[in-house]
């Protein structure tokens, strides 16, 4: 595959390192960041400055680990002419931007990748998504790991506890695997969210409960230790993800 990655984070920077010292997934054809000047190291041909030009570089794989503006404003370019895989699955918590992903995927026969990140389970979740008639999903973090203009509450809190939907527009860098779950569930408005600050911790928690019509259940627990705001597994997971991506041709496709 060629492969265009956006952002030069944590996660971009290691997709890259990975990319770069196995070549068995593909090569990376361009990179883009905001901060140009963290792609000092990257060779000048690989350096992407605007990406209403990442179609001149041919790619077949688009991965965005930059924030949820970069789907909104081209994400749907992307989709006309590689597949996509957009980490930052807030933006997805959008119904008109999602169904207008979902048509140029289809009509482009190109896909949107999903990607299961912090979400373990994502199979089993996905076999039963008819069945299912409750699914919450809970994240517990410490404060630092909110990111900015979140809360920093002194004790243990709950930050929010509503609809995936809510949730996401409300903590936007915060509830990507929480999107994962309503995405592959019941929905973004019956999927319930709840977002835990617990300064007492150093890692994320991640709970899935889900109840069935039949009346099965499946609980999913995690923790892992704190990036950032994301879990020092989130880099692996996209990678592996990247790993599955090829000679997939369906709309959408959960990773």
């Amino acid at each position: 595959m060629r492969i265009g990655l956006i952002g030069f984070g944590f996660i971009g920077a290691e997709l890259y390192r990975r990319i770069a010292a196995d070549p068995g997934p593909g090569q990376v054809v361009f990179i883009h960041n905001r901060t140009s000047s963290r792609l000092a190291a990257i060779p000048t041909g690989l350096v992407l400055d605007d990406l209403a030009g990442a179609v001149d570089f041919a790619p077949d794989l688009i991965v965005e680990a930059a924030g949820p503006d970069v789907t909104r404003q081209h994400g749907a370019a992307f989709l006309a002419v590689a597949d996509y895989l957009p980490l930052s699955l807030t933006a997805l918590a959008d119904d008109v931007l999602y169904d207008r992903l979902r048509d140029t995927a289809a009509q482009s026969g190109r896909s949107l990748l999903i990607a299961h990140g912090a979400l373990v389970g994502l199979d089993s979740l996905i076999e039963w998504r008819e069945m299912w008639d409750d699914v919450t999903i809970t994240f517990r973090k410490p404060p630092a790991s909110l990111g900015q203009g979140a809360p920093h509450p002194e004790r243990e809190s709950l930050l929010f506890d509503g609809s995936v939907r809510d949730a996401a527009v409300r903590y936007p860098n915060n509830v990507n695997a929480m999107v994962a779950c309503a995405l592959a569930t019941i929905g973004l408005d019956r999927c319930r969210a709840r977002l835990i600050a617990d300064p007492a911790i150093h890692h994320l928690e991640l709970a899935v409960e889900t109840r069935g019509r039949d009346g099965s259940q499946l609980s999913i627990q995690r923790r892992q230790p704190a990036v950032g705001v994301s879990g020092s597994e989130m880099a692996a997971a996209a990678y592996r993800s990247i790993l599955r991506a090829g000679g997939l041709s369906r709309p959408v496709e959960f990773l």
